[in-house]
């Protein structure tokens, strides 16, 4: 009888999840991935769904550098954006309304880049297991991995509201590998936040990787083990790193850029 946590696993993912455990067993390297801005472009998403608001209400285009500023790539929180928003366009829109409106907009836009499903697809086939594990509402984030089509390309999912604990706190991070029935030794992290993904792989001496988004890491308490401008570079970068492995990734040398938006200030 399988463990509970591994049950639900396999339930959740059915064959993908079945299918790793009894081929690789415990052994099988986990690969564990940030959501947002990593495997999915938020910040595309967000921008899009600011522009058609604007458009809607009929606003200068020039605006837009102000709500992109308000959100501050996700890390004011929606219902504060919402306020910022009602305050400076006088809007009698209840926050509730607003909020709604851009969780439903932020799933209806994230797209999952082929190549980044192709990457995680090879990840896969060499013997890795990976699970998403992303702060935010369950509502949006698990809204984003299915309506993407994301669900099909990972073993599992952990999202910071059901979990109770969000990154960088460790607990998160061995949810994750219970949720998917590994152990943490021999995973690696890939992600784009200083803090939560970097800081919380260091915190369990992971090694991680860090997409860079165009940003200088400016952290002195710690450092990624290997930096990358997109996820398949990330991907790559873990594979290269496997001593063992002998698989060869074939999209390693593709042309792969990830959307420039704004230059990132803060940390998430």
């Amino acid at each position: 009888m399988a463990r509970p946590e591994r049950q639900e696993a396999i339930d959740h993912n059915g064959d993908f999840c079945n299918e790793a455990l009894l081929t690789y067993g415990t052994r099988v390297p986990l690969l564990l991935l940030d959501l947002d801005n990593t495997l999915l472009d938020r910040a595309g998403a967000f921008e899009a769904w600011a522009t058609n608001f604007l458009r809607r209400l009929g606003a200068s285009p020039d605006e837009l550098d102000w709500i992109l500023d308000v959100d501050a790539d996700g890390l004011t929180n929606r219902w504060d954006v919402a306020e910022a928003i009602k305050e400076r366009y006088r809007l009698r829109t209840p926050s509730i309304d607003l909020v709604e409106s851009l969780d439903d907009a932020m799933i209806e836009n994230c797209r999952l880049d082929p190549l980044v499903a192709c990457a995680l697809k090879i990840a896969k086939d060499a013997g890795w297991v990976p699970v998403v594990v992303s702060n935010g509402s369950s509502r949006q984030q698990e809204g984003k991995i299915r309506h993407s089509g994301l669900d099909r390309y990972v073993a599992d999912w952990v999202i910071s509201e059901d979990a109770g604990v969000s990154k960088p706190n460790p607990r998160i991070f061995a949810i994750a590998a219970e949720r998917a029935g590994l152990r943490l030794s021999g995973a690696w992290m890939v992600g784009d936040s200083p803090e939560a993904d970097i800081g919380g792989a260091t915190a369990l001496g992971l090694p991680s990787v860090w997409l860079h988004r165009g940003r200088r890491w400016v952290e002195s308490r710690y450092a990624p083990t290997r930096t990358a401008e997109g996820p398949i570079a990330a991907l790559a970068a873990v594979f290269d790193e496997q001593p063992s492995s002998t698989n060869s990734w074939p999209v390693q040398n593709r042309a792969y850029q990830t959307p420039m938006r704004r230059q990132v200030g803060r940390l998430r």
